[in-house]
């Protein structure tokens, strides 16, 4: 029997006072609280999640040390996946540091919230990806569809790069955008050994959406990559947005189906990915 695993989690406390994304709309006040394992408790037990992975949500070492030290008291936290900052190449020896924690898979920046589109392939943060690969760790892919293009250029550059495209690259759903979307993630899953997390749909479909609405962008990345580099995350808390974390499990149990994918999809793959025993 595979390892269930809900492959993207986060929690906070936002006192720490580095979360500045949550002040950026009210409509976010919702999840402007404190988040911690005792308040995820309720899903393990549900779905008999056995151990997660922790990402990070704030730009800080600061956090991804507050974030090692949740795992390090909480037995099902298996793996963390932190920060650094790659315009500053002396950023290495947090890493180098960081490597030597058990529970600590790697890093995502926040390119989402980055303007400069091709602030990845910028000279100056390259570094960052020679260090992630010479130490074996892993790079979560956060981005728009608009990225599409240069995730390709760079996955292509650092081969042996373990990586992990977060939240399907958040296609358009509320405005029913696919094809654009949808090639991309085919060329990428086509050309590239990179995973994608099932992950992230309902955050970007109208508030009342429903499973319909949801299933030709999660069986286009399942088609795409196979039931073998597919992972389900809640994305938790930021999913009680969009309907909350049972709405979205279940539609996500329901779009997948077959017995042999759901052992893979919420759980094989992540164990597979981020080396959780």
């Amino acid at each position: 029997m595979m390892l269930r695993v809900d492959a993207h989690q986060h929690f906070w406390a936002v006192a720490r006072g580095d979360y500045g994304w949550m002040e950026s709309s009210p409509s976010l006040a919702p999840i402007r609280r404190d988040f911690i394992p005792n308040d995820y408790e309720e899903f393990r037990t549900r779905y008999n999640i056995e151990r997660t992975v922790l990402v990070q949500a704030a730009p800080s070492i600061e956090e991804t040390e507050y974030m090692l030290g949740l795992a390090d008291a909480t037995p099902w936290i298996a793996k963390v996946v932190g920060w650094v900052d790659f315009e500053d190449r002396s950023h290495r020896r947090h890493l180098e540091r960081l490597a030597r924690h058990g529970k600590f898979s790697g890093v995502r920046p926040m390119i989402q919230d980055i303007a400069d589109i091709d602030w990845m392939l910028r000279p100056d943060v390259q570094w960052g990806y020679d260090a992630i690969c010479a130490l074996d760790l892993t790079f979560d892919a956060l981005g728009f569809p608009r990225h599409l293009g240069n995730f390709r250029r760079l996955f292509d550059r650092y081969p042996k790069m373990r990586v992990v495209i977060d939240h399907c690259l958040k296609p358009e759903i509320r405005n029913q955008s696919f094809d654009a979307w949808a090639a991309g993630i085919a060329e990428i899953a086509a050309k590239t050994p990179v995973y994608c997390k099932l992950s992230g749909l309902a955050t970007e479909a109208e508030s009342d959406w429903k499973v319909a609405a949801l299933r030709p962008y999660a069986e286009h990345v399942i088609g795409s990559f196979g039931a073998n580099r597919v992972m389900w995350g809640s994305d938790w808390p930021v999913i009680n947005l969009a309907g909350g974390f049972d709405a979205w499990r279940q539609a996500a149990e329901e779009i997948v189906g077959n017995a042999a994918a759901r052992d893979r999809i919420f759980g094989g793959n992540a164990a597979e990915f981020y080396r959780i025993t």
